[in-house]
């Protein structure tokens, strides 16, 4: 499948010390959100698919060496991954060190559907600070708005916002830069001010409360295709409410 067909996943939680079972979670919390699907392969580095008969205790081992390896649905047709990265302090918000999990999943109907779940159950699980799902033919985009640096646009596209490198921000619960989904904990809601029931009507609207009152909210009901003029406007818009987003404002 190319980026025009696939959605992707990241949620930023605090780096693993051990094996505290929120690598598990939240490849559970995948799983819960799209029934029938089981992400019980890994990969080779032949690029082979192997079955993981003891995969629960195989991604706990693991954990207890800070890593969270790449999971598969063992389905080279309709291919769903996830694992999970360690940025170093040097590199992350406030200095302090993170697990970045990502998923890659199909751009399709189903997925589609479930995505709000997904993104809720994963982020819920890793006990993240905040997250996205957002398409892939996005990304390009995003990253084209972080500087600045040496090369690529000198500013950013379709008139976003400029965002600073993650470094640069100063507390790990400030999103980076806005998605099609977003999870915010609710330590980010209250850095970046969200909910304002006078200024926030349209985002509460298709927004869904969480369980550890963190919120997931949905810029556009479809998902986000910045060649469509009024979700372009919908991104614009969410970005100048909360500007605190990217480290381009201190918090208060």
């Amino acid at each position: 499948m190319t980026a025009q067909n696939r959605v992707e996943l990241t949620v930023y939680a605090p780096a693993l010390t051990g094996d505290d079972g929120r690598t598990l979670a939240a490849v559970h919390g995948m799983e819960k959100a799209l029934p029938g699907m089981r992400l019980e392969w890994k990969v080779s580095k032949e690029g082979q698919l192997i079955a993981l008969p003891q995969r629960d205790a195989w991604l706990a081992e693991a954990a207890t060496r800070g890593q969270f390896p790449l999971l598969c649905n063992g389905d080279e047709n309709y291919p769903m991954t996830i694992s999970g990265l360690k940025t170093p302090a040097s590199q992350a918000p406030g200095g302090q060190p993170l697990l970045d999990i990502h998923a890659d999943l199909p751009l399709d109907a189903v997925v589609i559907a479930a995505a709000v779940n997904i993104l809720e159950h994963v982020a819920e699980g890793a006990r993240a600070r905040w997250g996205h799902m957002t398409p892939a033919r996005v990304m390009q985009d995003i990253a084209d708005q972080i500087g600045p640096k040496r090369h690529g646009p000198e500013k950013p596209p379709r008139g976003l916002p400029a965002i600073t490198f993650p470094e640069r921000i100063p507390a790990p619960e400030i999103p980076y830069y806005l998605g099609w989904l977003n999870y915010w904990s609710a330590a980010a809601a209250r850095a970046i001010g969200f909910p304002d029931p006078a200024r926030d009507a349209d985002l509460l609207s298709g927004a869904q409360r969480t369980a550890t009152g963190g919120w997931v909210v949905r810029l556009t009901e479809a998902p986000l295709d910045l060649d469509n003029p009024t979700h372009l406007d919908a991104l614009l818009r969410a970005y100048e409410r909360f500007p605190v987003i990217g480290g381009r404002v201190a918090p208060r």
